[in-house]
C-alpha cells in the first residue's frame, strides 16, 4: 500500500484536513487583519508623538483586541498542525512587527499546503 506525498510527509496529527484548512483560513484572516492594524497604529504614533494629533486615539485598544484574537488564531492553526514551540512563538510574535505577520502568513501557508495538501 503506498502513501500519497501528502500522506508522507505530513507530521502526525488528528485534526483533519477540513479542521486544518478552517484553521488556516481563521489564522490568515486574523494576521492581515492584525497587520493592518498595526500599520494603523503606526500611523497613529506618528500622529501622536511627531505632530500632537490624537484623532486615532482609539487604534491602540482596536489593536490590542484584534492582536488577542490573532494569538487564538495561530495557537489554534499550530496546535492542529503540531508545530514545534520555536515556530509557534516566532508566529505569535509576527504580529507585533510591521510587515512581518504578512510574510509569515505567506510563509506558514505555503508550508501548510504542502505538508496537509489543503
Amino acid at each position: 500500500m503506498t502513501e500519497s506525498p501528502a500522506e508522507q510527509t505530513a507530521p502526525a496529527t488528528t485534526a483533519t484536513p477540513s479542521k486544518i484548512k478552517g484553521a488556516l483560513l481563521r489564522y490568515r484572516v486574523m494576521a492581515w487583519v492584525t497587520g493592518l492594524w498595526l500599520l494603523l497604529l503606526v500611523a497613529e504614533l506618528v500622529l501622536k508623538y511627531g505632530f500632537d494629533v490624537d484623532a486615532l486615539d482609539f487604534v491602540p485598544i482596536v489593536h490590542g483586541w484584534v492582536y488577542f484574537v490573532y494569538l487564538i488564531m495561530a495557537i489554534d492553526l499550530g496546535i492542529k498542525v503540531r508545530w514545534p514551540l520555536g515556530k509557534a512563538v516566532y508566529t505569535l510574535i509576527a504580529g507585533t512587527i510591521p510587515f512581518l505577520s504578512f510574510w509569515v502568513e505567506h510563509k506558514r501557508t505555503q508550508e501548510i499546503k504542502a505538508q496537509f495538501g489543503v
